[in-house]
């Protein structure tokens, strides 16, 4: 049995788990291959027959992966726009956090999940951050007086999307940043918004 690194047997275990699970969005990150238990193991400093013990095969492994990163992604956005009073700085809040977010790799690992990961699993997760995402954003057009709040909502993800593919093209995050604000300010000006929220 391992050794106990932490107070309790349940801590301890959610210690390995969560050491396993960042090795493998390490590995994913870099990659874009579905990482081994092996590989995953000695990045998480565990012993190959240790990860095992948390994890019974690369597609739970996998499959528990998909659970972390989707609603980690949908929180961190719902926070940055929950900070932020009016609707209108909530919208730009919702787009500058997306883009940190793929800054920071969660979008490359989304996408190698997309690309490895049991299908059903990361189907269902995906439609769920989906609309954890779409909810509030909907909500803040919505209580802004938009005459078609789903219909503006897929015309501002595609901002975000565009963002993506700057940061992809060599962009830095700040670049991206400063042309979201120079094309959205305006907007957001024009419904009482400050224009200054941002990533959180």
């Amino acid at each position: 049995m391992p050794r106990i690194t932490a107070p309790t047997v349940a801590e301890h275990r959610a210690a390995q788990q969560r050491a396993l699970l960042d090795a493998a969005k390490t590995l994913l990150a870099k990659t874009g291959e579905a990482p081994s238990m092996a590989e995953v193991a000695a990045l998480a400093g565990l012993a190959r027959p240790s990860a095992y013990q948390y994890y019974k095969s690369r597609t739970d492994l996998l499959n528990a992966l998909v659970l972390d990163v989707f609603p980690r992604w949908a929180r961190r956005v719902e926070d940055a726009m929950a900070a932020e009073e009016l609707p209108a700085d909530r919208i730009l809040a919702y787009v500058m956090t997306n883009i940190t977010l793929v800054a920071e790799g969660e979008h490359a690992v989304g996408s190698a999940l997309a690309a490895v990961a049991p299908g059903e699993e990361l189907d269902t997760q995906s439609n769920r951050m989906h609309q954890a995402l779409l909810d509030p954003l909907v909500g803040a057009l919505t209580e802004m007086g938009s005459a078609d709040p789903a219909s503006t909502a897929e015309l501002i993800n595609a901002i975000v999307h565009s963002g993506t593919r700057l940061l992809e093209s060599g962009k830095t995050l700040q670049d991206v940043h400063e042309l979201v604000r120079e094309l959205l300010g305006p907007f957001v000006r024009e419904h009482g918004g400050k224009s200054r929220a941002g990533a959180r």
